[in-house]
């Protein structure tokens, strides 16, 4: 699933607008993964109203240097593996449209390659 918003509209507001669509996709999920962006009180209240567990991943405060965060990686290799399509690496697309193509074919292509050589 895919949803690209401008960049007027905030990281909470988007999470909030794909709250509804994960559960009728995928109605079984009950816990997700969030980053410090997306601990807004707002999006935490349709969550819990949509029986969501939502579990903020943080990096302490006292960290010094890289460090693994635990879920956070799972993210991180996605956009990875997304930017091995080159015309991902920078936004050049003037339309979301054409960007969500973009991401459909990126991550299509890994599908295949997952599939031709597991």
């Amino acid at each position: 699933m895919v949803n690209l918003t401008t960049a007027d509209i905030s990281d909470s507001a988007g999470a909030q607008a794909i709250l509804d669509g994960i559960r009728k996709r995928w109605p079984w999920v009950k816990h997700l993964f969030a980053d410090g962006a997306y601990d807004r009180l707002k999006l935490m209240d349709k969550a819990t109203c949509l029986d969501f567990v939502v579990e903020i991943i943080r990096r302490s405060d006292d960290q010094k240097g890289f460090e693994v965060l635990p879920r956070r990686w799972v993210v991180e290799r996605t956009f990875g593996w997304m930017t091995r399509l080159r015309r991902l690496v920078r936004d050049y697309e003037q339309r979301i449209d054409v960007s969500n193509a973009m991401i459909l074919v990126a991550m299509g292509g890994n599908l295949i390659r997952r599939n031709a050589h597991p």
